[in-house]
């Protein structure tokens, strides 16, 4: 499978069989991330490589699907898309698989002026193809050995992403601050029976690409209401898992085929996150959720 810029599957993980055509697997509950026990059930000998997505900001389990392609002899090829900088036991993601691809769209915790994007790999074959394959397939110049893409990053994106680069550190130590005043903060206002805070796990670095948070029972919807009522950013990543969307409709699943995705698209929600964020502002979003709260109780009694 030829992977071109920005492939990003949300939500849900993919097998990737040959042919193109994506076989999906379900998500570990806990991290939104590709579930490995989920992937092994999937395989076949038609699979060629495994995606995962690292999600909101932290790897998946690297060694859990790292084991299955070696059993297998498969190709892991890694969206970094929303976790530039995360890391997996000290690793950073981008080099635990055969192919690591990032993306730098405005909103990413490293981003440019508009669509740019990476893939990183140590293998020189593969690189070499991958540089053909983005500049139309040409080597030398005027000379196709394959139909390829115009997937050159410009150079003023280059240009910003050479200055901020010097900050990503700095800022993914403000992301993560601002993500613990998050934690603090929904512990404070005693929010539990209605946010379940995301969780970091300990052999992970989390640079908190999003603050996304589950919200209990049918109340996230109408908690998004009452938070852009008062005029609070938030946004659903995801309200509709891949496997369920219009595009896939060829693959013949059905709602109920993959039920931790589909719990997720019903409950996930992101609230404010970027480094500058500040204590105040971060207090007024969860006092903004605790007033939601106190509403639906009211309303319930």
């Amino acid at each position: 499978m030829i992977i071109p810029p920005f492939t990003f599957f949300a939500t849900v993980g993919s097998v990737c069989r040959v042919g193109a055509t994506p076989i999906f697997a379900d998500i570990d509950p806990v991290t939104y991330n590709l579930d490995p026990r989920e992937v092994a059930k999937k395989i076949t000998a038609r699979t060629k490589a495994i995606i995962p997505v690292h999600l909101y900001g932290q790897c998946a389990d690297m060694e859990g699907l790292t084991k299955l392609a070696h059993v297998h002899g498969l190709h892991i090829i890694e969206d970094a898309a929303q976790s530039f900088g995360a890391e997996y036991d000290h690793q950073r993601c981008g080099s635990l698989g055969g192919i690591g691809t990032f993306s730098f769209y405005p909103s990413k915790n490293l981003g440019t002026y508009g669509d740019a994007g990476l893939c990183t790999t140590n293998n020189l074959e593969w690189a070499s193809r991958m540089k053909t394959l983005r500049n139309h397939g040409m080597e030398p110049k005027y000379y196709h050995k394959m139909i390829g893409w115009n997937a050159r990053i410009d150079a003023i994106h280059a240009a910003i992403l050479r200055v901020k680069l010097r900050s990503i550190e700095s800022w993914t130590v403000q992301r993560q601050a601002v993500a613990k005043r998050y934690h603090d903060l929904i512990a404070d206002y005693q929010l539990s029976e209605l946010v379940t805070r995301p969780t970091a796990l300990a052999n992970r670095r989390h640079v908190w690409n999003q603050y996304v948070i589950s919200v209990d029972g049918s109340a996230r919807d109408a908690l998004v209401a009452h938070l852009r009522a008062n005029q609070i950013g938030c946004e659903i990543y995801y309200p509709l898992p891949l496997h369920l969307q219009e595009c896939m409709q060829f693959l013949n699943h059905r709602m109920g085929d993959f039920p931790m995705s589909e719990a997720a698209a019903r409950s996930v929600l992101a609230l404010p996150m970027y480094p500058e964020l500040s204590a105040e502002l971060q207090d007024r979003v969860i006092a903004t959720v605790a007033s939601f709260m106190q509403q639906s109780s009211r309303r319930a009694a």
